[in-house]
């Protein structure tokens, strides 16, 4: 049974974009693209939404700019490879390994979950806050960036009932993200 994973970058107040979308905050130094590189390769599927699936597009065609460094490119080599399923009502077409589904979030999910045995990861908060009402995120994988925003999109949505979670695994990086991996208690 695969293992639904919600990660993203975040600010220390609990949002993924600041107020007007801004990411910028977020990009990695060296060593923290290494780790998404190796978290990647343990990815059997991604899950995302239209935000998401619009700003990883460029890994795509990444392979095609002999500029960008080794590990650049090997981040797009996995990418491509990777089977992708993006929900979107307002997308007409995706490229690549991946597939457009418009609704049936749950039923996909749990036919994804029983299709594959490792991570299933699952990007954009508009999607995992509907899986985590769901019940279907097994594990939530925040790095927390050194950073307070004071508004924007959060990480996590308003819940009736809290979730229990126990940590697994933790990390702090030399540019001072910290890595948390919490699992459903």
């Amino acid at each position: 049974m695969g293992n639904v994973t919600y990660s993203m970058t975040m600010s220390l107040d609990g949002y993924i974009a600041g107020p007007g979308g801004d990411i910028g905050w977020t990009a990695p130094d060296d060593e923290l693209f290494q780790f998404h590189l190796e978290q990647v390769r343990a990815v059997d599927a991604h899950v995302c939404g239209r935000g998401l699936y619009e700003t990883m597009v460029y890994w795509e065609t990444a392979h095609e700019n002999p500029s960008l460094p080794d590990h650049e490119l090997e981040f797009a080599r996995i990418w491509r490879a990777l089977p992708k399923v993006v929900f979107s009502r307002t997308l007409d077409s995706v490229i690549g390994n991946a597939r457009l589904v418009r609704e049936g979030l749950a039923d996909e999910v749990s036919a994804l979950k029983r299709r594959y045995d490792g991570d299933i990861a699952v990007g954009g908060a508009g999607l995992a806050a509907e899986l985590t009402r769901l019940g279907l995120v097994d594990e939530y994988v925040p790095f927390i960036a050194p950073v307070v925003l004071g508004g924007g999109t959060p990480f996590l949505p308003s819940l009736e009932r809290p979730i229990a979670l126990e940590l697994a695994d933790a990390r702090t990086f030399g540019s001072r993200v910290v890595y948390a991996r919490y699992r459903r208690a």
